[in-house]
């Protein structure tokens, strides 16, 4: 299985469409390599912010801070922040360098490792909440905010192994708790596997 492993070069990231990468994102597999722990888990939910112009997006309106400044790097690195100070939501900068999109991992389907993530997680047995929702999917692989601005690479990196899913069985849907951000909390920014066990909130 891992030798058909091939890492996604960083101009799949550095496409100008955010939505693209997104929806290409699904069906891909995320790993993690730490301390010679590996852990992956295939893409089954992604979210889509698209910079400046989106409300829903850190980076809304030109907003540059200590943490989001990442977000202006070019697209292939990672951008990890803390929601409710207890979730460590990984997303990956998109696009080319100053314009600021990402692509938040929502749930993968875990492939390889899974010891180790019950182990992260402190579960006795694997059932679908392992790596369902972006806080447990940082959780399982091992990813937090040190990890923040952090290259694809040996230590982070997604990958492709030829699988694909059937394009009706991608969906794309409005985004999750983002009511905040009025009329763009209805785009369909949201891309999912139609009725994967791992996919958060309501399933399609």
């Amino acid at each position: 299985m891992r030798q058909a492993w091939q890492q996604l070069p960083n101009t799949f990231f550095q496409q100008q469409n955010v939505l693209l990468v997104a929806r290409g994102l699904i069906g891909k597999i995320l790993i993690t390599q730490f301390n010679g722990l590996l852990t992956a888990g295939r893409i089954v939910e992604t979210e889509a912010y698209n910079g400046i112009i989106d409300k829903a997006s850190h980076s809304y309106n030109g907003r540059r801070t200590n943490r989001t400044e990442v977000m202006y790097a070019a697209g292939g690195v990672s951008y990890v922040y803390l929601c409710y100070g207890i979730h460590h939501l990984f997303n990956i900068v998109t696009g080319i360098k100053d314009t600021p999109h990402a692509v938040l991992i929502r749930a993968v389907e875990p492939l390889v490792g899974i010891d180790i993530m019950l182990a992260r997680v402190n579960k006795n047995k694997a059932d679908a909440t392992l790596t369902k929702g972006p806080g447990n999917v940082s959780k399982a692989l091992g990813i937090s905010t040190l990890h923040s601005g952090s290259e694809m690479g040996n230590e982070i990196f997604v990958a492709d192994d030829g699988f694909a899913h059937r394009e009706s069985d991608i969906i794309a849907t409005p985004r999750i708790g983002v009511d905040y951000a009025g009329e763009d909390a209805l785009l369909p920014y949201r891309f999912i596997v139609r009725g994967n066990k791992y996919v958060s909130g309501k399933k399609a």
